[in-house]
Parts: C-alpha cells; structure tokens; sequence
C-alpha cells in the first residue's frame, strides 16, 4: 500500500551535505549542496508569518545558507514542497483548520508548476493568498 503524504512527510530521513562531482541542474561542480527534508521545508514554511509570502528560491538560498552550503537542491525540494502541501490538503480533508496545518499557500505560487501539480484546483492558493492580505 503507497504512503499518504503525511506518512511521507513524517520519514525519518535525515538531510545531507553533498560537494558536487559535476555541474547539478545548474548548479557548478565543486559547490556544497544541501539536501534538506519534507520536515525541514515544512519547518521553514510554517514560520512565514501570517500575510506574508516567500518565494522557493528565497527558501533554497536561505536553508543552503543556515547549513553552510552553497546552494539547496532544487529537484529534492520541489518534491518536498509538493509533499508538505499534499499532507496539509490530507489535514484539511480530515477536517482540520486553517491554522492547524502548513500553510504552503504562502510558498507556493497559484501559476506554478507544483501548485499545477497539487490535489487541489490553483485558484485555491490564490484565495488563500488574498484573504491573508486582506485580513
């Protein structure tokens, strides 16, 4: 049986610093990378304050930093996005609150390819993002 998004979410993988041998999606051989977690990019995004919004590259640049690396991998990420945001849709389908799960709609973008991805129709993530400016 496939593991819903929470399960993913909640591995125990542990995140990694790895120097490249050769240039990595457009990242140059020689620079240290760093491959984070679904947790630590739920982390990171369940502190974007209430209104405000983050872009993926800011989160990369930022965790690659606090990690003493030079760039975060951007394949593993998205794919921890995806996972961070489909295990707070499996929150809501099981009835819990706006405040009481992840709240990716200030990460992701409602025209991204990830948001395209999601269980959810995109123009979701656009009201989310305009109630949290209006409010």
């Amino acid at each position: 049986m496939a593991k819903s998004w929470k399960e993913k979410l909640n591995t125990d993988k542990q995140p990694k610093r790895v120097e490249l041998e050769k240039p990595f999606a457009g990242i140059p051989a020689g620079q240290m990378l760093y491959v984070g977690t679904p947790q630590i990019v739920a982390d990171y995004i369940n502190r974007i304050p209430f209104g405000e919004t983050r872009s993926i590259t800011r989160l990369r640049e930022e965790l690659a930093a606090d990690n003493q690396c030079d760039a975060m991998c951007p394949v593993s990420t998205a794919i921890f996005i995806r996972i961070v945001a489909e295990a707070a849709i499996e929150d809501f389908n099981e009835g819990k609150g706006q405040t009481a799960v992840t709240p990716f709609w200030r990460l992701v973008e409602p025209d991204s390819k990830i948001a395209g991805r999601l269980s959810i129709d995109s123009q979701w993530i656009a009201q989310q993002r305009q109630s949290e400016l209006a409010a």
